[in-house]
């Protein structure tokens, strides 16, 4: 579609929806035409304007890298999002639950950065040489578009959103609360890397590193896809 004037409309929707914790209905149910390019104009709009009034830009987010994720969303490449630091929680804080409007919890590694990816090009081997290390995260995704979940068609899960929604919506980034202790790549195989999540004491959900994409391949991904386009450094299921 590429039509500034109607990028610039829906980004103020999905920012009013984003400052007043009010969902807005799935942008495609009144544009269905919009494709990929129309929802990273828009992600862009937004995250310009969070710049322009003084967050800083410090991370990325890789989603939808697991391929039950993608199957259920009909893709088969993840999506990509900016983290600022108005995103980031310190390990222990309190959240503010008025600031958000649906909230999940993800378990995540956070990648840091000891030097930038630039593809594309990009090997395995120079993607675990650019990292510094490894930190346990918690992603509390979020979305500022309506009937962000999963209904059941003919017994099989189906997303009442659609790809260029939650793109559009900055990937549904919400907060990230980030674990204190940075492991080097090299200490330990990331694919081999699991985590259960536990709610009073009872584990409710498990996984491993592998299944995204057999890691790093999220990094690589980033690198070699987003010349000139948002896509760093921080990985989601």
């Amino acid at each position: 579609m590429q039509d500034a004037q109607l990028h610039q409309t829906l980004a103020n929707e999905l920012w009013g929806a984003d400052r007043t914790a009010r969902a807005v209905p799935p942008l495609t149910e009144g544009y269905p035409d919009l494709v990929l390019e129309d929802a990273y104009a828009i992600q862009t709009i937004n995250i310009d304007r969070r710049v322009s009034i003084g967050q800083k830009v410090i991370g990325r987010k890789v989603g939808l890298t697991s391929r039950p994720m993608q199957k259920i969303l009909g893709v088969d490449e993840p999506d990509f999002g900016v983290l600022t630091d108005e995103m980031f929680i310190e390990d222990g804080d309190l959240i503010d639950l008025d600031r958000l409007m649906q909230p999940r919890v993800e378990a995540e590694p956070a990648f840091v950065m000891e030097r930038d990816l630039a593809g594309p090009g990009v090997t395995t081997a120079g993607a675990l040489a650019a990292i510094a290390g490894v930190m346990p995260a918690v992603e509390v995704v979020d979305s500022r578009v309506a009937d962000w979940k999963i209904k059941l068609v003919d017994t099989v899960a189906d997303w009442k959103i659609k790809l260029v929604d939650t793109v559009a919506d900055n990937a549904s980034s919400g907060l990230l609360v980030v674990g204190g202790r940075l492991t080097k790549i090299e200490d330990f195989d990331l694919r081999l890397v699991g985590v259960a999540i536990s709610r009073h004491g009872e584990v409710i959900d498990t996984g491993a590193c592998a299944a995204a994409m057999g890691q790093p391949g999220p990094l690589r991904r980033v690198a070699g896809q987003q010349a000139g386009q948002p896509g760093e450094w921080t990985e989601g299921r």
